[in-house]
């Protein structure tokens, strides 16, 4: 039941770190909303004064005063209400779009284990669906319920000025109903927390299955999917029905506490007019603020509702924040420019606790070196690479680059020496120059045209319509494979890497293309260590030295032109009898 229950602290560090930077705006809007609570006040007493003097005979001048007052009070409360709203929305959507990217950027920070336990769209609706239902929070929720408090307060003031019964039923009425909306409250907490956890779940599962459709469809599993996905929305609708019920008990608690503070107020107002107590205009004066006071009880109860959900958002958008990275930041160790030495000492690595992909990786690739890295399928060979750009860390061992342990550099500096090619090619919608930058304005448009020249695509570059600022789609429609692949090539050397890792880089190149760009590689490596990753023996014939694993460990590591020689080496066997023997 009190799963989501948040502590005020929660509250406060998440008010005072996107509200500070915003406090004139803050102030302002409270100061718009304390003037409307004034001018509500004083409402009321126009309306009495101008029942009272019709009832008394007055001339028809004064009354008009008082109307036309009256309409002037109620047009600038609806022009400080206007203004208040809108005040309230851009603070309420600064902070949200604030934490948003927090959010964003933190989960980007998270290390791969946590990305393969979450999906996509997981992450996206705690970064997306969870902070909306905190746009209201940070825009209403305090000023908003203090100025309605403050309203209710002014009210019962100049209820009790009336006359001490009329202000004790009313205060009685206000404790009952904030008493009712809290009871009530407790029931309804823990169903939108439960609903938005399946929200995450079913949008997960709905943004695996969209990225995915074309396989889906190949291997005819189209009805799995669907039966998944009504399985979910059956979870989905129970739960969506009780936080409804939850939302209903609590509006209906409204409408049966306001029927009542009605009756209080009605039973006052006639047994003090028949006895002569008050005036006529007073107890409509009294009905007004009766009225008046459900307008603020009610917002309470929104700002109740809206908390509610807010609870379950911050409880999980909380959980995301203090979720901390198993890839800890380097102390700051620098790597030198130029090529890089890699040395393995001893490496052992798993992605489980109870299993190692990788066990006693030993070898050293002196700086300028071209390793040529083979193995069948699940033999480390990607694990490998993942541990040089820090994806994961290593359980025993250490690895060096230039002789430096790889954990002490800043993961910045890290990723930014080692560059990666992989088989998968990730485009973004965008223009060609920011899928090439990654929309880093420092890289100069020559440099750019420079590499893309290099590697046979200048032609290409100069027959598309908008050069650099040429739109690209998302996923890379309009571009063959090869020329996607060779833009990630393009992508990776504009970095200036000391190391370059080929994985299976040159996949999805037709054996021309592949040939046309092998000078253009061999130009681009000069000045590089190299590690490729590769099935076909003709990609590694400009390695220096062949490191084959099998299983997770070195099965052979030496020297290329040695190892071709030797009849009894497993490499000379897989150039005489393809890369076939490898696989067995």
């Amino acid at each position: 039941m009190n799963r989501f229950r948040i502590p005020v602290g929660a509250y406060t560090a998440l008010l005072r770190r996107y509200l500070l930077e915003q406090r004139k705006r803050v102030l302002l809007l409270l100061l718009l909303l304390c003037a409307g609570i004034g001018l509500q006040l004083v409402n009321p007493q126009i309306i009495r004064y101008f029942i009272d003097r019709a009832q008394a005979g007055d001339d028809s001048r004064g009354l008009l005063i008082a109307a036309g007052f009256f309409i002037g009070v109620s047009l600038l409360a609806q022009a400080l209400a206007v203004c208040s709203s809108y005040l309230g929305e851009t603070i309420g959507w600064t902070a949200t779009n604030l934490l948003r990217g927090d959010v964003a950027v933190h989960a980007l920070k998270l290390d791969m284990s946590f990305h393969k336990s979450h999906t996509t769209g997981a992450i996206i609706e705690r970064v997306d669906g969870d902070i909306n239902n905190l746009a209201n929070f940070f825009s209403n929720f305090v000023v908003t319920l203090l100025s309605n408090l403050l309203l209710v307060v002014g009210i019962l003031v100049l209820l009790f000025r009336e006359g001490w019964m009329v202000g004790s039923v009313m205060l009685l009425f206000v404790v009952f109903a904030l008493l009712s909306i809290r009871y009530v409250r407790r029931f309804a907490v823990p169903y939108w927390g439960r609903m938005r956890q399946m929200s995450s779940d079913f949008y997960g599962f709905l943004g695996e299955h969209l990225e995915g459709t074309e396989d889906t469809r190949a291997n005819g599993a189209s009805g799995f999917v669907m039966r998944r996905y009504f399985e979910l929305l059956r979870r989905w609708l129970p739960l969506r029905i009780r936080a409804f019920l939850g939302w209903a008990s609590m509006w209906i608690t409204t409408i049966v506490v306001f029927a009542i503070g009605n009756a209080a107020a009605f039973a006052v107002t006639a047994y003090s007019w028949r006895h002569g107590m008050m005036s006529l205009g007073t107890v409509y004066m009294i009905f007004y603020y009766t009225e008046l006071m459900a307008k603020p009880i009610e917002k309470i109860r929104t700002q109740m509702e809206d908390l509610q959900k807010a609870d379950a958002s911050i409880a999980r958008v909380r959980e995301l924040l203090d979720t901390r990275s198993a890839i800890a930041d380097g102390p700051g160790a620098t790597l030198p420019d130029g090529a890089l030495s890699v040395a393995f000492e001893h490496v052992r690595f798993g992605y489980e606790a109870d299993g190692d992909t990788l066990r006693g990786i030993d070898f050293r690739l002196p700086r300028g070196g071209v390793l040529g890295l083979l193995g069948r399928t699940g033999s480390g060979k990607t694990t490998l690479a993942r541990l040089l750009l820090r994806f994961y860390d290593v359980s025993d061992g250490r690895i060096l680059l230039e002789g430096v342990d790889i954990r002490t550099p800043k993961l910045e500096q890290v990723r930014h020496k080692v560059g990666m090619v992989t088989q998968t090619v990730e485009l973004f919608q965008g223009t060609l120059r920011d899928n090439l930058t990654f929309y880093d304005d420092r890289i100069p448009d020559d440099r750019i045209r420079d590499l893309l020249g290099e590697l046979g695509l200048g032609d290409w570059l100069r027959s598309l319509p908008g050069g650099l600022e040429t739109p690209l789609e998302s996923g890379g429609g309009g571009l063959s494979a090869g020329e996607a692949q060779l833009i990630s090539f393009a992508r990776v050397f504009l970095t200036d890497p000391g190391l370059v890792i080929l994985d299976e880089a040159s996949s999805r190149l037709d054996p021309a293309t592949e040939r046309k760009i092998e000078a253009a590689i061999t130009k681009l490596l000069q000045g590089r260590t190299c590690i490729i990753i590769a099935h076909r023996l003709a990609t590694i014939e400009r390695a220096d030295a062949i490191l084959i694993l099998d299983e997770g460990e070195i099965a052979e590591f030496g020297p290329r032109r040695e190892l071709a020689a030797n009849p009894a080496s497993r490499y000379s066997r897989m150039l005489h009898t393809g890369m076939e023997e490898l696989l067995r």
